[in-house]
C-alpha cells in the first residue's frame, strides 16, 4: 500500500463493495496516503445487488424472507442502512467520487427507474456520483435520467461512449468476449491512446484499471499522458 501511494495519486476502493472495512481501518488508509492522495470507492453491494455469489464471497448471510429487500436501489430499510455505511466510509476516506456498479440483471423497467429516482433524489451532491450499468438501456432515456439525477455515466470507453459530459469516469476491466470479461488482458498502446483521446474530451476524467495488469497499464497510461502534455 505504501508503494502504491508513492506511485499513484488515486485509488478506487473495491473492498467497500464487498463489505466496508471498519472506520478505524479507513482512517488509517487515509492517514497513510497523505493529504494529496485521492480516493474513490464503490458502493456496498447491498444497495445495488440482490443476494447472490458476491454476498457469499463476502460471507454476508441474508434471511430467506428478506432477500427481496436487498439491491436494485429498493426503497427499503436494508438498502438505506447500507447507504449510510457507504457514506460513512466515503467520509472517512474523504472520497471524491462514489461509484454505484449495477449487476447485469438490473435492467430497464418502470420499477427500477422509480427506484433510481427515489434513491438518488435523497442524496446530497457532496461528491461525484457515478452510475455503472451492465445491462442494455435505451440510451435516450438513460441520458435524460442521468441528467435529471446529476449522475456521471460510468463506462468502459473502449465499449461505449458516456452519455454525460464535463466529468468522465472510466473503468477498464479487460477485454470483453460477449458478456465474459478477460481480466488477464493487457491493454495495447493503441487501446490506451484511444482511452486518452476520449478522456481529453472532458474537463476532468477518472481513468481506473481493474484488470490483472492494472498497475502496469496505469503507469503506461500516465506515461502517454505525460508525452501528450509535453509535446
Amino acid at each position: 500500500m505504501k508503494r502504491y501511494f508513492s506511485q499513484f495519486r488515486l485509488a478506487e476502493v473495491q473492498r467497500t463493495f464487498y463489505k466496508p472495512p471498519a472506520p478505524e481501518t479507513l482512517r488509517r488508509w487515509r492517514s497513510s496516503a497523505g493529504d494529496e492522495f485521492e480516493f474513490t470507492l464503490k458502493a456496498w453491494q447491498l444497495i445495488t445487488h440482490p443476494p447472490g455469489p458476491t454476498y457469499r464471497r463476502a460471507k454476508i448471510e441474508v434471511e430467506e424472507e428478506k432477500r427481496h429487500k436487498y439491491g436494485f436501489f429498493r426503497p427499503t430499510e436494508e438498502v438505506y442502512s447500507a447507504l449510510e455505511v457507504t457514506l460513512e466510509a466515503a467520509r472517512e476516506l474523504r472520497a471524491s467520487a462514489l461509484v454505484f456498479q449495477c449487476p447485469p440483471s438490473f435492467r430497464q423497467s418502470p420499477e427500477n427507474i422509480d427506484n433510481l429516482r427515489q434513491f438518488f433524489s435523497s442524496l446530497s451532491r457532496r461528491m461525484l456520483l457515478a452510475l455503472e450499468l451492465r445491462a442494455p438501456w435505451d440510451r435516450e432515456l438513460l441520458k435524460e435520467l442521468l441528467e435529471e439525477l446529476s449522475l456521471v455515466h460510468c463506462v468502459d470507453p473502449l465499449r461505449e461512449e458516456p452519455l454525460t459530459s464535463g466529468t468522465a469516469y472510466f473503468r477498464l476491466h479487460g477485454r470483453y468476449e460477449g458478456r465474459r470479461i478477460i481480466y488477464s488482458h493487457t491493454y495495447s498502446r493503441e487501446e490506451l491512446e484511444s482511452v486518452l483521446e476520449q478522456a481529453l474530451r472532458h474537463s476532468q476524467a477518472y481513468v481506473l484499471f481493474n484488470n490483472l495488469s492494472m498497475s502496469q497499464d496505469a503507469r503506461r497510461f500516465e506515461q502517454l499522458l505525460m508525452e501528450r502534455l509535453s509535446a
